[in-house]
């Protein structure tokens, strides 16, 4: 038998050779963790759908910065999860509220640990739709109005990125420009630029206490079927001044990521969302995958496609897997 003078083989021979020709690395330094804020002081309330995950008070957010930041991780993205809730999500903007709040003390503990805030209004409507509902769907333009006000709030508050998240139309370049006008021009802007109207954010549901009282977001969220349609929001979004931008969620959509990552001169992020970590998780519990490995495996399939930035519910075990080795 004849061998080919090339043998794929010889380089994977020894894990120091599979290191030197690995072409993806994954580091703490991508990942991005989400946190859950409530009310209260020393407050910690497991997630019964999102295993080793917690609602977690002020205070408890200070320390689980402080704890990415031992880890490498170099951010966190903040949900409000209040329980003062109207139709129009006000205490989105409250200069005081639980987001706004937790910026300023983990800024002051942390300050090098970049605090990233969604910007939105599901966690704080009380029909849980992201903005101003008028005749049963989501109004548009009336939904931009206040997603301005909460954007400057929270950059008075010290956010380092914003983050707007409810897929309105023109809603990147309101937000850059009432930043602007508010004397935050230098502020970045993450946007949530091809998210999916996807099954896979059920337990984020429970998570941020979103789940809609009547209806869907299929009216303002992505169909899955869509690809071509990701690179015209991801192109809109970087005409209207976004400075990095995302695609959620990731495993389902590898795909995007990497057509993104191929159209977009900008960093692209993807969001490894709440439903991929329970299933993982799941299956880990009976046994039938290998839960670290299937970790690393998982987060490295995401940056494969493309993505500079992970957000991630695994990120700090993630991490602490990598500084084993």
């Amino acid at each position: 038998m004849q061998f080919p003078e090339y043998r794929p083989r010889r380089l994977r021979r020894t894990e120091s050779l599979r290191r030197m020709v690995r072409e993806t690395l994954l580091q703490p330094s991508a990942f991005i963790y989400p946190l859950f804020v409530i009310p209260g002081k020393g407050a910690r309330k497991p997630i019964g759908s999102l295993p080793g995950q917690s609602q977690v008070s002020v205070d408890e957010a200070v320390a689980e910065a402080q704890e990415c930041r031992e880890l490498g991780i170099p951010a966190v993205i903040l949900f409000g999860v209040p329980d003062k809730k109207d139709a129009v999500g006000s205490e989105a903007w409250n200069d005081d509220g639980l987001v706004q709040r937790a910026t300023r003390e983990i800024k002051r503990a942390v300050p090098e640990i970049t605090v990233v805030l969604d910007a939105c209004f599901d966690e704080y409507t009380t029909h849980g739709h992201c903005g101003v509902v008028v005749e049963g769907d989501v109004d548009n333009d009336a939904t931009l109005e206040n997603l301005g006000r909460v954007a400057v709030s929270q950059a008075r508050a010290g956010a380092d990125l914003i983050a707007p998240s409810g897929m309105m139309d023109g809603y990147v370049g309101w937000v850059r420009e009432t930043l602007d006008e508010a004397g935050f021009e230098n502020l970045p802007i993450l946007a949530y630029s091809a998210k999916y109207a996807s099954c896979f954010y059920g337990p984020f549901r429970e998570a941020a206490g979103t789940a809609s009282e009547f209806g869907h977001r299929k009216t303002y969220q992505m169909d899955p079927a869509n690809g071509h349609e990701a690179i015209r929001e991801v192109s809109l979004d970087a005409s209207e001044g976004a400075d990095i931008v995302m695609v959620k969620p990731a495993l389902a959509y590898l795909d995007v990521i990497a057509r993104v990552r191929d159209e977009v001169d900008l960093p692209v992020a993807a969001y490894n969302v709440s439903g991929e970590y329970a299933m993982l998780k799941a299956a880990a519990e009976r046994g039938w995958i290998d839960h670290d490995r299937a970790v690393l495996e998982t987060l490295t399939a995401i940056k494969r496609a493309g993505a500079d930035l992970i957000l991630t519910y695994h990120a700090k075990e993630a991490a602490a897997l990598l500084r084993k080795g």
